[in-house]
């Protein structure tokens, strides 16, 4: 059994695990990143893609004066910034228009949102404003009528790729990268701490990563490492799970998004503009792990039900894919508490052996999470981590004004490169919305018979399938079609026609494919 010698060893390379490598490796130190899937494999690829303060949270801290949701709204917000300004080419803002059957409801929210703005402060990126009952119409032609609406603004992303780009930038500065690779085992020395863990890869290789501080960043599973540590560890986790589903019919023609503010039994609502099409989101329901990931019929149907009580016109709405994923929620102090008014803060961790656990949270918060993962382990090393080395994101400049310079720079590079046709356009925009400003190595790279855009839905090219697979650490059709790009999670029949040439390519450059049953089966397991 091999043996590696490390400073951190990081288990689980989803959004938390992935952003503590990041941080990690620039302030000099060595790192393993494993994880038992994929990249983002888990919750941190089936989000309802927004980069987001919490609307509901600021309403929640005023309605029970509670202070967490308040702190926690103002840090999601200027985090929210933070990766609109580091990836714009993964993250875009997006306005939501919030609908009001009163002249009050309109005072009610108008007020509750010029507060929102108001926490942004300097970081806010874009006012409220009041709509009439014509430019509801406009931005949502087919909603039901109503008084009026306000509008706000948050941001919208991609974040199967965000989560694989900060791992890919992470091991590009010399982390140790690991997928399919679960850890078995965590040893003690002799003072009983944790000093090392041992994984097995999916064709049985073991190895063991002695490391001075272990981070546990597994989300839903928290839990089992945990136990793995220490078997008298009290659970913490309580798991929700969040579904949603993508309907052909575009019901955002304008590009603006609808936030149903209240259903009849206290959850809020998304629907937002998404690929052409309309994504529906997200349940709130409290249940097992091994459950997370699959959405119910009841969950499809809720949904369901409000889009037609919202769009009266689309009695017969087409769903072209569907996914959940499990929220990692603390549990509360006392029991019964619906999963939708936890709190989602995080919390970090460490039990007497030393595992550090980064637990809770959500998507727009990773980077704190990770600062304050860093500073348990600064503590488990018992010295002070160098001063940060800035780290660009794999894509991205230094700053924000530098990137969007070089995108605009890129794009007629592109233009040059890209087959000719009615495509173009959108191939351009797609591959800088993946790849940022590596699209042109990849492009120009390229075989030009490899560059043809393979689908009218997400103009995927053999190219990128070829480069998920030798660069990105892809080793199924499932980790191509629905992270590395995200057709399968826009139309699932799309994507089950590509399978098979993703499983010859898979093939052809000597991978070894984990899976290749049915992308829908994968996506709904």
């Amino acid at each position: 059994m091999a043996d590696h010698h490390i400073d951190l060893l990081v288990i689980g390379a989803g959004a938390s695990g992935s952003s503590v490598a990041f941080e990690a490796v620039q302030r000099g130190l060595s790192v393993a990143l494993l994880d038992a899937g994929d990249i983002g494999g888990g919750t941190s690829c089936r989000s309802t893609k927004l980069l987001h303060g919490g609307v509901r949270y600021l309403e929640l801290a005023f309605k029970t004066l509670d202070l967490a949701q308040l702190r926690l709204v103002r840090e999601a917000l200027l985090e929210r910034s933070h990766w609109l300004q580091q990836a714009p080419f993964l993250a875009r803002r997006l306005e939501l228009a919030l609908p009001t059957q009163q002249a009050w409801g309109q005072a009610y929210y108008r007020l509750g949102l010029g507060l929102y703005d108001a926490l942004a402060g300097q970081r806010g990126i874009g006012h409220s404003r009041l709509l009439s009952q014509d430019m509801m119409r406009g931005a949502l032609p087919q909603l039901k009528p109503c008084q009026g609406g306000v509008a706000y603004s948050d941001g919208q992303f991609d974040d199967a790729r965000l989560n694989l780009l900060l791992a890919l930038t992470a091991e590009r500065r010399g982390a140790t990268l690991r997928t399919r690779c679960r850890v078995v085992d965590l040893e003690r020395g002799s003072g009983g701490r944790l000093n090392a863990a041992v994984s097995e890869s999916a064709s049985g290789l073991r190895e063991r990563w002695c490391a001075s501080a272990i981070v546990n960043a597994t989300g839903i599973g928290a839990d089992a490492i945990r136990l793995l540590a220490d078997p008298s560890a009290t659970p913490r986790m309580l798991t929700s799970r969040g579904s949603h589903i993508v309907l052909r019919q575009n019901l955002c023609p304008g590009g603006m998004g609808l936030l149903v503010p209240s259903t009849a039994d206290g959850r809020v609502l998304f629907m937002l503009p998404f690929f052409g099409r309309t994504l529906v989101g997200t349940t709130d329901e409290a249940c097992q792990e091994d459950a997370a990931t699959r959405p119910s019929a009841e969950d499809e149907s809720y949904l369901l039900n409000y889009v037609r009580e919202w769009f009266p016109g689309l009695q017969q709405p087409e769903v072209s894919s569907a996914w959940a994923g499990g929220r990692p929620l603390l549990k509360p102090a006392g029991d019964g508490m619906n999963s939708s008014r936890v709190v989602r803060e995080h919390e970090v961790e460490t039990l007497p052996c030393g595992l550090v656990s980064v637990m809770g949270g959500k998507w727009t918060t990773c980077r704190p999470m990770a600062l304050d993962t860093l500073a348990a382990v600064e503590r488990q090393l018992d010295r002070s981590l160098p001063v940060t080395q800035p780290l660009a994101l794999l894509g991205a400049s230094e700053d924000h004004a530098g990137t969007m310079a070089a995108l605009a720079q890129q794009r007629i590079q592109l233009e040059q490169l890209v087959p000719d046709g009615p495509q173009r356009p959108d191939q351009i925009q797609h591959l800088q919305s993946c790849f940022g400003l590596e699209a042109l190595a990849l492009i120009s790279e390229a075989d030009p018979r490899d560059r043809e855009p393979l689908s009218t839905v997400i103009p995927l090219c053999k190219a990128e399938i070829n480069h998920a697979i030798r660069m990105e650490h892809a080793g199924s059709a499932t980790d191509v079609l629905a992270r590395r790009c995200r057709l399968a999670m826009v139309d699932l029949e799309e994507a089950r026609r590509l399978q098979p040439l993703v499983e010859t390519c898979l093939n052809q450059t000597g991978a070894e494919s984990v899976s290749t049953s049915p992308i829908s089966h994968q996506l709904n397991p």
